[in-house]
């Protein structure tokens, strides 16, 4: 039986809307994932927006849990419950039903469409909800329900706001299964499996603790998919169903052991973390160092880790991904879409880690063996510091040895790193913003953008909030704010491309333009007293024109690197603004000098063909269908718009572009570079941005022209090339030449040099031999053609260094002369140099005698 599509046909057969699962990742700054069902729907139960149109919503939602408050990473593969990443079934109403419909629905859909046992199942509610047990009568006998406390039976969202009671459904597993001593109903045993949760959502809970009834009581359900499989399957675990079976066979298949579920934790946290490396990869989170990227890198590590243990001592995990993609794809399509990029990405964070794990492993056994109870605090922050382990890979290697680590001590060192690194992990993400959205949109609706074909335009002031997004009557002069106009030229970030600034004419300087729910609100900087009700022109900045431009190269380089590299290429990220793009993508290895030049060839031919840009919208399937690229994460309504460069690009984008390629003007990549294991980034520059890099490289070459003496600046630094080459050859020879061995003969206490010079220069060497003796004599000679050098030099000895060079000097057929302490000549004869020599010789003798 499909649960998945069984629970969701049924709610829609009520009148719910079907509502696609929310990326991993939310738009709540403060969760690191979604980690619940009703997370994406958190804004409307806050009351920080409306309800939507029908508010009855059914879901399947993908959920993760490996950080922050909700963390069950520790337990995972230890329990047969625990994941990291797990679907959530749910149904809500939003001020519809109630209590009534609520329990009435949950109990067809349990024993009507899913057929589960009457006799088998338990409900509990809270000690203070009696209208709850009373409607649980007409379905279960009263000795089936149980009244439970505040800590199982009442959920509430944070400290304060909505809150309210809520009803669990149990499943009894059996008494031939689970005979401990907590599997009693209420009990934490496993006999007595929790396998849906209904709030009631009624209260609104003050600061000071009050409960105060709202208005429009709400319904939020969560029901656990691989649970209720489990149920129907008939297994005691989760794992032992068909979500998890395939993977842990393939495990087995890749080890060559066999599952055996009393032994076999290893297989069950592979078979959970490829799940949440899989999903969380292709949603475009990429492993890093901190935040989700860091812990999507230490599940894959700790995974990694459970795979040696089983003997895998090479990458294994990637091999996994098509087993995944098999059973999920159809519910989940982009995962067949990113599954190569995904299996490429996976395999080198692998073999990073393996380079290291055998290492690591070596230390915490050599650690180990001489622990008794608490595991060294600087041995886990070396293991995790050198050898890439997460904290809690080494604390799951120690409990399974039953010890426990010095965590004082391992806080104490990682806090000194983060201080030294200025890199904290960023942990559940930034505060979130709060302001008076609701309000303006129960009373205006979604604002209009009219900014695609003009950039200016007329619009009415609807409302006006402080900074800290309290609606205000009016702003004064020279004050900072936001503005909501009924329609507004200005484009507010989104899509990587930045959020436009301008002016509303006569009143204020807009900074920028953000998106908050459903509201385009433009930041300002007012120049004088705006009032709501106010008729403003709003002008948006001609830098605009240049974003467009390198928003549409965006478009341009995509398709250019999906024809040069592949069709794995998924886009990661991008950013445009007037000055440049970054765009990042997935990819195995650094592009080459050729891949790039053809990929900014392919760019500037599109530009140059002068394709008009055409603009549809149209159904989401339709444009799918279409082969139009779409942007993970991005939120796409039933009506899409898809911007297209004849068949050069198709993507579906909500931006702004130009009108026709021609108008980019030249596309210049400027950098390539690795942005995590498997992503690679382009930067590069058109229009204005890539004339400017023009000026500045011209100004460099007319620079290095006038340096180099030569307008021709490649045969002028070819010739500078040549005199370095030249001078680095004198320099080396003076090298050589210090190095040179020259032998003295002591004659009365003097060192006596009288020697041929291979190379250098012959009076600094004798200055070299000067500083060296405290008496010496020396004569050079060194050949250079047919002529000689000579020089001479005398330090505290009988003799005089110009006597010598006048006596020996003729015989090579030259002249010179100097002081007594050093003296130098030039000879022609080569020849007579031996001759030369030997007087020299003789002459010293006489004069040091």
């Amino acid at each position: 039986m499909d649960v998945r599509k069984a629970f969701l046909e049924y709610f829609e057969s009520k009148g719910h809307s079907r509502a696609a699962s929310a990326p991993l990742v939310p738009d709540d700054a403060t969760l690191l994932f979604n980690n619940a069902g009703m997370v994406p729907f958190k804004s409307i139960f806050t009351g920080e927006i409306p309800a939507p149109e029908n508010p009855r919503v059914t879901s399947c939602q993908t959920c993760l849990r490996a950080g922050g408050k909700h963390n069950d990473l520790e337990n995972v593969g230890h329990t047969a419950r625990h994941h990291t990443f797990f679907e959530m079934l749910g149904n809500f109403s939003f001020g519809d039903y109630f209590k009534e419909e609520a329990i009435a629905y949950a109990w067809e859909f349990i024993t009507e469409v899913l057929e589960l046992p009457v006799e088998k199942l338990w409900v509990t509610v809270h000690e203070s909800d009696d209208e709850a047990e009373e409607i649980w009568k007409k379905y279960v006998a009263a000795d089936r329900i149980m009244r439970l406390g505040d800590k199982d039976n009442f959920w509430q969202m944070g400290d304060t706001g909505p809150c309210g009671p809520c009803s669990e459904i149990f499943f009894d597993q059996g008494a031939e299964n689970f005979s401990g001593p907590e599997d009693y109903m209420g009990g934490e045993g496993d006999r007595f499996l929790e396998i849906w949760n209904l709030v009631f959502m009624q209260y609104e809970r003050a600061k000071d603790g009050t409960l105060t009834p709202l208005p429009k009581p709400s319904i939020d359900t969560g029901m656990g998919l691989e649970r209720v499989v489990a149920v129907k399957e008939g297994a005691l675990s989760n794992y032992d169903t068909s979500l998890f079976m395939p993977i842990i066979n393939k495990v087995a298949e890749l080890t060559g052991k066999e599952y055996v579920y009393k032994s076999g934790a290893s297989f069950r946290v592979i078979a959970d973390h490829i799940r949440t490396a899989v999903f969380l990869l292709s949603q475009d989170v990429n492993f890093s160092n901190e935040g989700r990227g860091y812990v999507l890198r230490r599940i894959l590590r700790r995974a990694v880790r459970h795979g040696y243990l089983l003997g895998l001592n090479e990458a294994f995990m990637y091999k996994l991904v098509d087993t995944l993609v098999e059973q999920m794809k159809e519910i989940y399509p982009y995962l067949e879409t990113k599954a190569e990029a995904v299996k490429t990405q996976i395999e080198l964070e692998e073999e990073r880690f393996f380079k290291t794990i055998a290492s690591g492993i070596e230390l915490f056994n050599a650690e180990l063996a001489h622990t008794k109870d608490v595991f060294s605090g600087e041995v886990a922050f070396k293991l995790y510091d050198t050898f890439g382990f997460p904290l809690d890979l080494t604390e799951d290697m120690l409990k399974e040895k039953g010890l426990k680590l010095d965590s004082e001590t391992f806080e104490r060192l990682m806090s000194e790193q983060r201080s030294r690194a200025k890199a904290a992990w960023k942990g559940s993400g930034d505060a979130a913003i709060e302001g008076d959205f609701k309000t303006l949109l129960e009373k205006f609706g979604k604002n209009s953008f009219s900014g695609y074909e003009k950039r200016e335009g007329t619009s009415k002031v609807l409302a006006l909030l402080s900074e800290d997004f309290k609606i205000v009557d009016e702003l004064h002069s020279r004050h900072k704010g936001w503005v909501l106009l009924d329609n507004t030229p200005f484009y507010a970030e989104s899509g990587g491309q930045i959020g436009d600034r301008g002016e509303l004419a006569g009143f204020a300087k807009v900074v920028d333009t953000r998106k908050f729910f459903d509201l385009n609100l433009s930041e300002v900087e007012t120049t004088a007293l705006l009032k709501t009700g106010e008729a403003v022109t709003g002008i948006v900045d001609i830098s605009r024109l240049e974003v467009e431009k390198h928003h549409s190269a965006t478009h341009l380089l995509h398709a250019a690197l999906y024809d040069v590299l592949g069709d794995h290429i998924s886009q990661a990220g991008s950013s445009n603004d007037a000055a440049r793009l970054r765009f990042d993508f997935s990819h195995p290895k650094a592009m080459s000098t050729e891949e790039i030049a053809a990929v900014e060839e392919q760019v500037n031919h599109q530009i140059l063909r002068g394709i008009e840009r055409v603009t549809k919208e149209m159904d989401i399937e339709e444009a799918k269908n279409s082969g139009a690229k779409a942007q993970f994460g991005e939120k796409y309504g039933d009506k899409v718009r898809v911007v297209s460069f004849g068949d050069a690009s198709v993507e579906l984008c909500g931006g702004t572009h130009v009108t026709n390629t021609s108008s980019i003007g030249t596309f210049i990549i400027t950098k390539e570079s690795g942005v995590s294991a498997g992503v690679r980034r382009i930067e590069a520059v058109c229009g204005n941005a890539a004339y400017n890099l023009f000026k500045e490289q011209r100004h460099t070459l007319n620079t290095v022209a006038e340096e180099v003496k030569n307008r021709d600046v490649v045969t002028g630094v070819t010739k500078l090339k040549e005199q370095v080459k030249t001078l680095r050859e004198e320099v080396q020879d003076a090298l050589n030449a210090s190095k040179e061995e020259l032998k003295a003969e002591e004659i009365n206490g003097v060192a006596v040099y009288i020697e041929e010079l291979k190379s250098g220069d012959v009076k600094t060497r004798i200055d070299e031999l000067k500083n060296k003796h405290d008496s010496v004599a020396a004569m050079l000679f060194q050949v250079k053609g047919d002529k000689v050098i000579i020089a001479a030099g005398v330090k505290e000895a009988n003799a005089k260094a110009g006597d010598w060079i006048k006596k020996i000097a003729p015989i090579l057929g030259g002249g010179g002369g100097g002081r007594p302490d050093f003296a130098q000549a030039g000879g022609k004869d080569a020849s007579k140099l031996p001759e030369a020599k030997a007087a020299a010789l003789d002459f010293v003798k006489e004069a040091l005698s």
